[in-house]
């Protein structure tokens, strides 16, 4: 008889994280590649229209959200700085520019940052992706 218990089926798979990130960032299924992640702006798809994983359980929660928070901050502080060192920009232009340009960064970095954020879940087999 053999004495060696069977892996489990979810651990047979190898879910490698690298890759799974640089397909999630462009709105690709992590698993397969083919597929789309999400079927709105901010919605992942139920499950993927090419290999059938399931997306919808995820737990991706705010997490995305303080990303980009934090990747604007590291962006806008330094550019700010060097900005107003090297040019004389009035201050109400500045009200208008870095609040827009906040805007913008952060509209276009959510869905790559949430799109990571679930490939990183489904990678390291978390919450309902055993």
């Amino acid at each position: 008889m053999n004495a060696t218990p069977d892996p489990a089926p979810h651990q047979t798979i190898d879910r490698p994280l690298r890759p799974a990130l640089l397909l999630a960032l462009r709105g690709r299924c992590p698993a397969c590649g083919k597929g789309k992640m999400f079927a709105r702006f901010l919605k992942p798809t139920d499950a993927c229209a090419h290999c059938g994983q399931q997306w919808d359980r995820h737990s991706a929660d705010d997490f995305p959200s303080y990303i980009v928070i934090l990747l604007l901050g590291h962006i806008l502080v330094p550019l700010m700085i060097e900005v107003n060192s090297a040019l004389a920009i009035p201050l109400g232009w500045q009200a208008v520019i870095w609040p827009t340009l906040a805007i913008i960064l952060a509209v276009t970095m959510i869905q790559p940052v949430k799109g990571a954020v679930i490939a990183f879940q489904w990678s390291r087999r978390m919450h309902g992706f055993r």
